[in-house]
């Protein structure tokens, strides 16, 4: 079964990591190298381009995939494209600020900027 990611309006996250990364963010979307399949909408913070973790707190959509931060870390399966089946990443907590968090693998994901509606 593939997750369909709908096309809605999404509500940055501000907190203390956004404003611990100068306050400026971006939404992605976050596609499998492999099918090209979406597999997330996701908040980046602060400035950069490149994405070696997905903080589970900062997944916008799909549903499945929103709210994981919440969860045991044994409970959290690996982030893997629902339509190909590929391997994404491994859910881990980031040390640095205790996060919870999916550490990807190397060239497996594409990012796209969404764009948002005015």
């Amino acid at each position: 079964m593939v997750t369909k990611i709908k096309e809605r309006e999404y509500k940055l996250k501000k907190d203390r990591y956004k404003q611990a990364r100068s306050g400026c963010s971006r939404l992605f979307n976050i596609h499998c190298r492999k099918c090209d399949n979406i597999v997330a909408v996701y908040q980046k913070d602060g400035v950069g381009t490149v994405l070696r973790r997905l903080y589970m707190d900062r997944i916008l959509a799909p549903k499945i995939l929103v709210g994981l931060q919440k969860q045991t870390l044994k409970k959290i399966s690996v982030l893997k494209c629902e339509k190909c089946g590929h391997i994404l990443g491994m859910p881990y907590i980031y040390k640095k600020e205790k996060r919870k968090s999916f550490r990807l693998h190397k060239d497996s994901i594409i990012k796209t900027i969404k764009k948002l509606d005015k």
